[in-house]
């Protein structure tokens, strides 16, 4: 049996959909009910009559820091997708980060081994590869750097580590780091936050940019690398480098929206990320653009994913643009219901 945790994100729900159609006996983690009606739905967007896939995945209510619910999780297991994270780019919740995503990984990792899991998957980020200085690409050997220092990466960076731990103790491993995943159904979150922007018409759109993909492209890539001896390695999926003007552009028009024509200056994120401090100090309100998190949009990063391409013959990303008219027109349809 497989096990899936995280499986009612974006990656965790189109997962089970793939190792559903695939045959698999699936269980997934889920916190509460209400998100496995969200992966009911996402089913829904691909098949005319979903219940036989569903009905081929147990459902256990967890937490990957629960560990005796863990433990009872992992009875009968063989191999694990690991999808569960916790994201949040506000400060204040930089110990939740931590703690979610390197304890809680963790505690799977251990399960792992003691389990003696034939192969574990972690779904990881681009956030968790190092940068470069220029223009030059970044590849899975580019060093590790967090100059930022925003937690999100650092939380991502010490899961990883955990998983390489597995590795040098009997469990085979894989991991992947996606660059921003495009695909439908999570509008208050990733990327669906571009699109419900793109639709409001702004002006302005974020300066630089980064490496983008399609969730169906990470869940086929994570299962290939399962199913062939691939192990103990990590691989970049990222389909196009954009910029985010031209990413917005993209949602916007594919939504019949005006597209932002000009970037935010490095200026107005300056002074955007203070007056975020100050809403978040005085008011109390969500942190939505710290100092870290600003920094980011200074340069843009330029990802190489030639590596997965060498390695599993048979895959080819897919369109990004192709993806975008399509989450845009279940887009359209969710607003209008």
């Amino acid at each position: 049996m497989v096990l899936v945790t995280g499986g009612t994100g974006l990656v965790g729900s189109h997962l089970l959909l793939q190792l559903a159609k695939a045959g698999h006996q699936v269980r997934a983690l889920y916190r509460t009910k209400e998100k496995i009606a969200l992966v009911e739905k996402i089913f829904g967007y691909y098949e005319t009559n979903a219940k036989p896939l569903l009905d081929r995945i147990e459902w256990l209510k967890s937490d990957i820091l629960d560990i005796p619910n863990l433990t009872v999780a992992f009875t009968g297991i063989d191999t694990v997708y690991h999808c569960a994270a916790y994201i949040s780019f506000d400060p204040k919740d930089r110990k939740k980060l931590l703690k979610t995503n390197i304890e809680g990984t963790a505690n799977v990792v251990n399960q792992c081994i003691d389990s003696k899991i034939k192969k574990l998957c972690y779904v990881s980020s681009i956030a968790a590869i190092g940068g470069t200085p220029d223009d030059s690409y970044v590849t899975e050997s580019t060093e590790w750097n967090n100059t930022a220092g925003y937690g999100y990466a650092l939380s991502k960076h010490g899961a990883e580590l955990e998983v390489w731990r597995a590795s040098q103790e009997g469990v085979p491993s894989v991991i992947v780091n996606p660059g921003v995943i495009l695909g439908p159904g999570f509008w208050t979150s990733g990327s669906g936050l571009f699109f419900k922007a793109a639709f409001k018409e702004p002006k302005y759109a974020l300066p630089s940019g980064t490496g983008f993909v399609t969730v169906r492209d990470v869940v086929n890539a994570m299962v290939l690398l399962m199913e062939q001896r691939i192990e103990n390695q990590r691989f970049i999926l990222v389909s196009v480098n954009r910029t985010y003007l031209d990413v917005m552009a993209a949602m916007a028009k594919a939504m019949h929206k005006k597209p932002p024509k000009k970037v935010l200056s490095q200026l107005a994120l300056q002074v955007g990320w203070r007056l975020d401090w100050l809403k978040g100090t005085i008011l109390g309100k969500r942190r939505k653009l710290s100092k870290a998190t600003a920094a980011l949009f200074s340069t843009q990063e330029y990802y190489d994913s030639s590596k997965i391409l060498s390695v599993l013959k048979d895959f080819t990303f897919e369109d990004i643009d192709a993806e975008i008219k399509r989450t845009a027109v279940i887009f359209l349809a969710e607003q209008r219901s």
